[in-house]
């Protein structure tokens, strides 16, 4: 009896001990077939085509640190990070094992399940400012990696030509520029720049609770601002022979050829119009606006670049080794150096190097007046259509109220 007794216990704990080791497959580091060495492991990357040299050496430094593990072969792709989400949803299964991403993209792609919680999220989260762990979370879970916290924009201007009391104001601006027969820039062909102008009025526009439809106020005809008097202060600046609605693009070429003196953008920009203006390069928070007869702080969208890992990945452990290499300390700080890019590294962000940068200095100052960009898709193309006609100076003469009225209407769209 003790005899069956004994062999019924070793059976179950046999049974027991198969289904421990089959029930979780182990993580890179603990021996298996692509660590020995004489496994490949294959990993697309995407990311910006300007980050390309920048991902090349970071690559690099993945593969040193991690060699005699697995024979990487790592590809990188050029993808804009601004429709990396419908990309990416087209194809999961062949879609990149890691890639770069605006944050305002992460909660579709969780709900796509192109992204998996990130297990041992604290230390992240820790390590992280706290504005870019909340960008990179849906529901309070951690989703993404935090790369960058700098996807905003701010004001640059050539000191030869602005005081710092100029820059205050943008009509004081637009005649500073006029008088030197020079442009100051924005793009109003980008819905996302003209938030700027709505942000701080008291008008609303943002995400509703099933997190694809949006509600919007801007026009409104109650309340200290209303919708119109946005709409005429967008024409009163639009007229002005010191403005010009111009694309990034068409701004940096203005910087570098010494037409314009002063615009709206972000980061990305800061090397090259530090090379144009030299010791002239300023970098401030956005000035006010007259809206309504009365002077309004323009706001801004913020945001942050996140770096996911594909829920379909053939190799998730080592896709999430090599997006924590990509969002390291020492990366961002590598991505800082050569891309001019904020950390969302909250040591690398307080580094002095980082601290005393013009450009990050005025996105923290605009900060105060921004949001994080929470919209959904049926928010760009209304908007754009009725800032171009803002910017034309309405040609089609059309009441700016049915105009408004259009563009909310086209932006809650179901």
């Amino acid at each position: 009896m003790k005899t069956k007794i004994f062999s019924l216990f070793l059976l179950v704990w046999v049974l027991l001990l198969a289904a421990a080791c089959g029930a979780q497959e182990p993580p890179p580091a603990s021996g298996g077939s692509e660590e020995a060495g004489g496994g490949t492991v294959q990993l697309t990357v995407w990311g910006a085509e300007e980050d390309e040299a920048l991902l090349r050496e970071i690559f690099a430094s993945f593969q040193a640190r991690y060699a005699g593990q697995a024979n990487f072969q790592i590809t990188y792709q050029p993808q804009s990070e601004s429709n990396c989400k419908d990309v990416l949803l087209g194809n999961l299964e062949g879609g990149a094992d890691v890639f770069a991403f605006a944050d305002d993209q992460v909660a579709a792609l969780a709900a796509a399940g192109g992204l998996d919680p990130i297990g041992e999220a604290a230390d992240i989260q820790r390590a992280s400012l706290s504005a870019a762990a909340e960008a990179a979370s849906v529901g309070g879970s951690l989703y993404a990696y935090p790369l960058t916290a700098d996807n905003g924009y701010f004001l640059y201007y050539n000191k030869a030509y602005f005081s710092p009391e100029d820059i205050q104001s943008l009509e004081r601006m637009l005649e500073a520029a006029a008088q030197a027969e020079r442009l100051v820039a924005m793009d109003w062909s980008s819905a996302w720049y003209v938030y700027a102008f709505f942000g701080n009025t008291g008008l609303e526009v943002g995400l509703n609770e099933d997190g694809l439809t949006n509600y919007c106020t801007w026009n409104s005809t109650e309340g200290p601002i209303r919708g119109v008097d946005v709409a005429e202060a967008m024409l009163s600046i639009a007229a002005s022979p010191g403005f010009a609605n111009m694309t990034d693009t068409q701004f940096l070429a203005g910087v570098q050829d010494g037409s314009v003196i002063a615009g709206i953008s972000g980061v990305w920009n800061a090397v090259a119009i530090e090379e144009a203006w030299g010791e002239n390069a300023g970098a401030a928070k956005l000035p006010t606006y007259t809206c309504g007869g009365q002077p309004v702080q323009m706001a801004s969208f913020s945001g942050c670049k996140l770096i996911g890992v594909n829920a379909y990945s053939q190799h998730p452990q080592w896709a999430a080794r090599l997006a924590e290499h990509i969002t390291s300390e020492e990366n961002q700080r590598l991505r800082f150096q050569m891309r001019g890019q904020g950390p969302a590294n909250a040591s690398a962000a307080a580094s002095p190097e980082v601290q005393a940068s013009p450009a990050i200095a005025a996105l923290l100052a605009q900060s105060e007046f921004s949001q994080l960009q929470r919209v959904g898709g049926k928010f760009w193309d209304p908007v754009t259509e009725f800032a171009g006609s803002m910017a034309a100076g309405n040609p089609s003469g059309a009441s700016l109220q049915t105009q408004l009225d259009r563009l909310v209407e086209g932006v809650t769209a179901r």
